[in-house]
């Protein structure tokens, strides 16, 4: 007769125990709109909803903190879709940069 063989059996693998997110191995990178003389805040806030997908009431008061503070830190993402937020808003004609997050 032919020799059984043993299975292997490995020990379960919890995610959720991961000590390190994807946050502490990718650096963020900030998505920062600046204040421009030349576009309305009632189409700022219109981008920022189309862009972002937000509600009208989050959009205003990013909007307003452009307005007031003269720029405004919209999201913090991976370099790759910063990137693709800051082109997105350019393309809307509105002066948007990224910058590495230094936490």
């Amino acid at each position: 007769m032919a020799d059984t063989i043993q299975p292997v059996i490995l020990p379960d693998l919890d995610p959720t125990t991961d000590s390190q997110g994807k946050d502490a191995l990718e650096p963020g990178y900030l998505v920062i709109c600046w204040n421009d003389p030349v576009n309305l805040m009632v189409y700022v806030t219109h981008v920022f909803q189309v862009v972002f997908g937000w509600n009208r009431q989050k959009a205003e008061v990013h909007m307003l903190q452009v307005h007031r503070q003269g720029k405004s830190v919209l999201v913090r993402e991976s370099l790759e879709r910063a990137e693709h937020y800051v082109h997105q808003l350019q393309q809307y004609g509105l002066h948007a940069t990224l910058e590495r997050d230094r936490e």
